[in-house]
């Protein structure tokens, strides 16, 4: 019987734990999705873009094209399958600009999706410190709550000895 009930009382923990994690879950997208919503509706055409170039000039995907790009250049230029169509020869001047012009863009946009994110993290942080202080709230109440009910118990706890002890007394007398 201590087996089966300790099975159940196990059980019935799983089952509200998973509960809970997928009450959790659900409230933490609900609020990305608000963020999100906030975030599509609060920033231009212009930062939005700039956040998709700066996601893919962050990414291993822009690296290998671009390297592939390089590459490609330099060879095209170096080999001899085509005199004519050389067009930057080493040193390769033409490729230094252009990689510098990519640089001088590219940076600022990087930094300007940074800034932006580093304000949206900063929303998102508050809101998690709201959630958090909200929680701890409430655990201070349970607790407190608690301890009243402790409180409580052993005054009760204290009357049923003294009833008790009354009792032995009453009965003690009455055989006499």
């Amino acid at each position: 019987m201590e087996n089966k009930n300790s099975i159940r009382n196990r059980t019935i923990t799983e089952k509200h734990e998973q509960r809970i994690e997928r009450l959790v879950n659900d409230y933490e997208q609900r609020i990305m999705k608000h963020l999100n919503e906030e975030y599509s509706r609060t920033t231009k055409y212009s930062d939005r873009l700039a956040d998709q170039i700066a996601a893919f000039g962050g990414s291993w995907k822009f690296i290998i094209y671009f390297s592939i790009f390089l590459v490609a250049w330099m060879i095209w230029n170096v080999l001899q399958i085509t005199k004519v169509l050389h067009f930057d020869e080493p040193p390769f001047i033409l490729l230094n600009l252009i990689l510098s012009s990519l640089a001088a863009f590219q940076a600022p946009i990087i930094m300007m999706s940074q800034n932006r994110q580093a304000a949206r993290d900063k929303r998102e942080a508050m809101i998690d410190f709201a959630i958090n202080y909200k929680a701890e709230q409430e655990i201070d109440y349970v607790q407190r709550h608690l301890h009243h009910i402790e409180d409580e118990l052993r005054k009760v706890r204290k009357e049923n000895q003294e009833l008790r002890d009354l009792l032995q007394t009453l009965i003690s007398q009455n055989k006499k």
